[in-house]
Formats: C-alpha cells, structure tokens, sequence
C-alpha cells in the first residue's frame, strides 16, 4: 500500500504577504464597516442598553445565593456540611453549632459564601438535602469596592428575598 502525499505550495512569499499588510487592511474593513454601520443606526444593534432596560430573568437562572426558612421562620439549614463539600470553588465556609428550637440536631453558627470565589454553579443547590440554599434572588450584578462587603454572611442570606415564587417552582418541577 502505497501513501499519497499532497504537496502544497507556501503562500506568502513575496514581500507584501510576508508583512500581512493586506490581511491587516481587510480586518480593519471589516472593523470600520461595523464601527460606521453602528454608529449610523444602532438600532440594529446587539447590545442591550443595561441598566435602563433590565434584561428579563426566567426561574432557572442562578443569580446570587440565599438561605430559606420554614413557615415559623427557623432555618431550613441543617449544617450537613454538604454544599461546602460539593462546591468546587471552595467559596462556602460553614461552622455547625447545637440548635435549640427542636428541628435538627445542628444548626450553623456560621455560614459565609464568599461571591468572588463563586463560579455560580448550582452544585451547592443540588446538593442541598434540605432546599435550604437557592441562587433565585434574580441579583445578577455583584459590584464592591470591598473585598470583605462580597463576602456574605448567614444573616444576610436569610434576610435575601427570592424573586419568584413557590408557584413558578411547582409549575416547572425545580
């Protein structure tokens, strides 16, 4: 069996291919014909006009964390250490403590989800056995000129509204 070779021939031999200046010249056609088109008429355009216009955020969308709570109102989190397990960003730090009102065993004491480690997978909320973390506060901008400010504790969690509700949840089975 014999194997067949194909020779090609090398472009970019003479002097002007060697520097690329047409290839240069083409890109910034193409760059300027985008710029002028745009600047003309942008209405055409792909950019969204944030903040004025919001973009719109459907249930599945993991936007920042936040911690539920049963209808007394104690903590759905029973520190099974089970999120900061399966986080692979290392970003949720957990502390258990004995709980008092009767529900679980633990509590945590602590419980801090640092934003700027977050990768914003949902594995935290998947694996959580008791529903008690969600990414459904439909935040999407997490902007400080603090390190220590991103970083988001326990009350603050539990304090962060969800943006849709347990009726949106049933009707799509999340």
């Amino acid at each position: 069996m014999t194997v067949k070779i194909k020779t090609l021939e090398r472009q970019g031999s003479t002097f002007i291919e060697k520097l690329y200046l047409v290839e240069v010249f083409r890109g910034m056609r193409t760059t300027f014909g985008h710029f002028w088109r745009i600047l003309l008429d942008n209405s055409k355009s792909y950019v969204r006009h944030y903040p004025e216009v919001k973009p719109e955020i459907t249930p599945r969308w993991r936007g920042r964390h936040r911690l539920t709570t049963h209808e007394d109102g104690t903590m759905k989190c029973v520190a099974c250490f089970m999120c900061q397990t399966n986080c692979p960003s290392h970003c949720i730090s957990i502390e258990a403590g004995e709980r008092v009102d009767g529900k679980s065993e633990k509590m945590p004491i602590r419980f801090e989800i640092d934003l700027l480690e977050c990768i914003y997978c949902g594995y935290c909320v998947e694996a959580c056995p008791m529903d008690a973390i969600r990414m459904d506060t439909g935040i999407y901008s997490v902007i400080s000129s603090e390190r220590s400010s991103v970083v988001k504790g326990m009350d603050e969690l539990l304090a962060t509204p969800g943006a849709f509700s347990e009726e949106d949840y049933k009707k799509r089975g999340l």
